[in-house]
């Protein structure tokens, strides 16, 4: 049994630094590679047109179970199982669901790998003994989210194992070039944003996602890298290592805790997220 999520833990720390968003894309490329994920964002997502609400969706889940205490953890797994056991359909004549044990497993666990991969590039690696608390804690709220036992190693180095063999199976499909379309022609969120500030955005989006890839799912989509690129992210990520670093682990996370003690609130008092917020609540691939 892990130790609960609290001030100074590893998935306290970790879950929220800011420096996780700079593996958004990553992240979701890793996700829709599985095919079973894809069919799923393909029939019954909207975010090639509202990828907008969809994140904010998304990230107010996600802070909801490592910064929104355990009660609150359990309702919002409760809700997104009953938003996605509603998500079915046919991919190449066989039926999937959204609650795939598999796919399911697979997303909880990009999500427990992009904290890690932000430290090793733009922070320093946990050691053994973080690693382990740390992956202790994120099994304990797959547990939550409905993720079997039985569906994710004991342990960090089988976890490991896992994922290197699941990346190696996986191969290209029309929703990771979707994806790819939709980073690079989506429309800005606000009107007031300068086009080429907008362009520079979806050129760096890109830039991080090849840069942040296994490298051989990289190779196999086709995603060129250099030396020249490899230099470049060098750079950049010990720029970011080098501002981040030490700003206290406390106000590295501040926004996603806040975000996930306001998304409990809104749990108890629905009809004010409604008025804020369309469809069935964050994490749903609901188009409202």
């Amino acid at each position: 049994m892990a130790p609960p999520v609290v001030r100074g833990t590893a998935a306290w720390k970790y879950f929220g630094d800011f420096r996780d968003g700079l593996l958004a894309g990553q992240v979701l490329v890793l996700q829709v590679a599985h095919p079973v994920v894809a069919a799923g964002v393909r029939d019954h997502s909207d975010y090639t047109e509202d990828p907008w609400t969809r994140l904010m969706r998304t990230g107010a889940s996600l802070s909801i179970y490592v910064y929104g205490g355990s009660a609150g953890a359990r309702v919002e797994a409760d809700r997104l199982r009953a938003v996605h056991r509603r998500f079915t359909g046919l991919s190449d004549g066989r039926r999937y669901s959204a609650l795939d044990p598999a796919a399911y497993a697979w997303v909880h666990a990009t999500l427990v790998k992009v904290p890690v991969d932000a430290q090793r590039f733009f922070g320093h690696p946990l050691s053994s003994s973080e690693l382990e608390e740390y992956y202790a804690q994120m099994c304990d709220i797959g547990r939550m989210l409905g993720v079997r036992e039985r569906d994710l190693p004991p342990d960090w180095a089988g976890f490991l194992d896992y994922y290197d063999s699941m990346v190696a199976g996986f191969s290209r499909n029309p929703t990771i070039d979707q994806l790819f379309e939709t980073i690079r022609t989506v429309r800005k969120p606000v009107r007031w944003l300068p086009d080429t500030w907008w362009r520079w955005h979806a050129r760096t989006q890109m830039f991080l996602i090849r840069a942040t890839l296994p490298p051989a799912l990289r190779d196999l989509l086709g995603l060129q890298w250099t030396l020249r690129d490899q230099r470049r992210f060098s750079r950049f990520a010990s720029a970011v290592r080098v501002l981040a670093t030490p700003i206290p682990a406390g106000s590295r996370t501040a926004h996603m805790r806040w975000i996930g003690k306001l998304n409990v609130w809104f749990r108890a008092h629905p009809r004010a997220y409604r008025a804020l917020v369309r469809g069935d609540g964050p994490g749903s691939f609901s188009r409202g």
